[in-house]
């Protein structure tokens, strides 16, 4: 009989596993989150208005949404590393679209490009994770695999920015793709066939089995809690930058650095967090998080301009919020589904998440106001105000599942 510590220790093709989806959300990560640095490079480049970047913003989020709809029935019926070698394949071609365009409609129908295909990547990446690893190893799975969220602003944004400062704001999505392209090789030779769920098929259509995952009243309450996280977090990052800027009083010098000293706190926090899930209760966790989110989020929307040391603690302490919420969270919603629906579940759940991301970004567009190019971004306190409200109704939502799994046998 195994003890508790052999149940939780990672084999040496677990810690290869861990770092190849690791990268690979690297650079998913890096292809949204670089779009709210370059925003204000963005807005004014092409002579957009908020309303306008949000869109931009939501066009990945709403196409990402779609795709995972579309491919949720079938999310379950392939190899997973197959899935995921072709979803990254198209996302990558998708990037490099982005990095050649010049106008604001090319730029749409990339960012839709490339959603329909880096959008899927997360929940398949989430249902290698659930097979791959017990409940009681995901914690520290997740905290290290969305340590590319972190890495993406540490090492990602700052040098997208400057590369984007030299070469124009195309750049850095050229450089994402050519690093997903090593990625990609890694993963073929690398990525033992995942293929354990197509043992346990019992829906002969890729419709009904869809119908089938939909319609089971627990998986409903994950998704319904995954679209609310999302509805917050769109809400507030799309203008991070723009804010900053605009209304803080940051130099474009200095956004560089303000987004490396965060990336370096969440590389710090997710792997804490992710062992301390895995040890106390993950709501726990996720409520307090949340509950410290809410409390800093309405202090930093309402400030004006402000010293740069003051600006770096508060987006610390706005990243310890987001990340200590985020991974129990999805440790957690990842025990809700049965292995023979794991795949269907997380697509549609990445879908949601994705939807829900999009319609956070355009009310967030819609809600902000700027008069001039140059002049302060209008309501971004409001924004503020309507994530605490999100954020309370996801705490309930998040209970509701944590008592689902601990009904489960």
């Amino acid at each position: 009989m195994k003890t508790q510590q052999e149940r939780t220790q990672f084999t040496g093709y677990q810690v290869i596993v861990i770092v190849m989806l690791a990268m690979t959300q690297f650079t998913v990560i890096l292809d949204f989150m670089i779009m709210s640095p370059l925003g204000d490079m963005l807005m004014k480049s092409l002579n957009l208005k908020p309303a306008a970047f949000g869109i931009a913003v939501s066009a990945y989020a709403f196409s990402a949404g779609l795709s995972g709809l579309l491919t949720a029935g079938f999310a379950d019926k392939f190899d997973r590393k197959k899935l995921l070698l072709f979803f990254y394949t198209g996302f990558i071609l998708g990037t490099i679209f982005c990095g050649l365009v010049h106008t604001y409609p090319l730029l749409l129908a990339a960012r839709i490009i490339t959603g329909l295909f880096g959008g899927v990547i997360g929940s398949i990446s989430m249902a290698i994770i659930a097979d791959i690893f017990s409940l009681q190893q995901r914690g520290r799975v997740m905290g290290f695999v969305q340590m590319g969220f972190g890495a993406s602003q540490v090492l990602g944004v700052p040098i997208g920015l400057a590369i984007a400062n030299i070469w124009g704001w195309e750049a850095p999505f050229l450089m994402t793709a050519a690093l997903a392209v090593i990625i990609a090789v890694f993963i073929l030779f690398k990525l033992k066939p995942v293929t354990q769920h197509l043992l346990v098929q019992q829906d002969k259509s890729a419709l009904s089995h869809l119908w089938h995952t939909v319609a089971k009243r627990n998986y409903r309450i994950g998704f319904a809690a995954t679209a609310l996280l999302s509805i917050g977090g769109f809400m507030l990052m799309p203008f991070g930058s723009a804010f900053a800027i605009n209304n803080l009083g940051i130099s474009t010098k200095q956004l560089p650095t303000l987004f490396m000293v965060s990336g370096i706190s969440s590389l710090v926090i997710m792997p804490l967090i992710g062992r301390l899930s895995d040890k106390i209760s993950k709501f726990k966790i996720f409520t307090f998080a949340t509950i410290w989110l809410m409390i800093v989020c309405v202090l930093y929307t309402n400030l004006s301009l402000t010293p740069f040391w003051l600006v770096l603690i508060f987006n610390v302490l706005m990243m310890m919020g987001m990340l200590s919420r985020m991974v129990p969270s999805t440790a957690l919603t990842s025990a809700v589904p049965d292995l023979a629906d794991r795949g269907a579940f997380m697509s549609i759940n990445a879908s949601l998440q994705q939807i829900a991301g999009g319609v956070g970004a355009a009310v967030s567009g819609m809600i902000v106001v700027q008069q001039t190019k140059n002049s302060p971004l209008e309501h971004y306190n409001m924004v503020g105000y309507v994530i605490v409200v999100i954020s309370a109704l996801s705490i309930f939502l998040l209970y509701r599942v944590s008592q689902i799994i601990n009904q489960k046998p």
